[in-house]
């Protein structure tokens, strides 16, 4: 239930006070999962009095849906970019492997939460989401289409499709940034597993 919002508003900076608390609420939910999280923690962890907190958000799930949102329309913004410049498919799908990797590991946090506690998202909130990941996917699939058509893949099903976004969103589980690879290395290592199987192979 959403609290009202009473009296006049606390004077400090707005933009400052709502970044602390989308970080706050972004590592506990990270940590302790959105519904092992309480607004007293994210309260004390982002040093906002509870009271005030209500002048900057809504309800717990409104953060949820802001924390979910900037991450996939990073992701969306970036796809976009790719896939409407001259590029063949080929390079152009090396490139959308690259970015996500790129910006899952950087957003891995909000990631997981997604794949962990997405489901917590409810009504028009959960469609708008939805929408976004489907935008997401669908500039994927339009990049195979293409390859198809172009004779370099073998084929554009959306089972592919999905499985290749499913590959590259579970860099977020297991991305270390101390661990052997980084994160160029990482895209490509899965851009030449993915051509390996797609890309058709030209006859001598």
């Amino acid at each position: 239930m959403t609290a009202p919002r009473r009296g006049r508003p606390p004077l400090t900076d707005s933009a400052d006070t709502r970044d602390r608390i989308v970080e706050a609420a972004t590592e506990l939910f990270y940590t302790k999962g959105f519904h092992g999280t309480g607004i007293a923690e994210i309260s004390t962890v982002s040093g906002v009095q509870r009271g005030a907190l209500y002048y900057h958000i809504k309800s717990k799930e409104e953060l949820l849906w802001e924390i979910m949102r900037d991450y996939v329309a990073s992701l969306l913004a970036e796809a976009q970019v790719i896939a409407s410049t001259s590029d063949d498919p080929q390079t152009k799908l090396h490139n959308l492997v690259r970015s996500h990797v790129t910006l899952i590991i950087r957003y891995r946090r909000e990631v997981s939460i997604q794949l962990r506690d997405g489901g917590a998202m409810t009504g028009d909130r959960a469609v708008e989401l939805q929408d976004l990941r489907d935008r997401v996917q669908e500039v994927w699939q339009r990049v195979l289409d293409d390859g198809v058509a172009a004779g370099l893949f073998t084929t554009a099903d959306h089972v592919i499709t999905n499985s290749l976004l499913g590959m590259v969103n579970m860099v977020a589980f297991w991305y270390r940034p101390d661990g052997p690879h980084n994160p160029d290395e990482i895209a490509d290592m899965l851009a030449n597993t993915t051509f390996d199987g797609l890309v058709l192979k030209q006859r001598r």
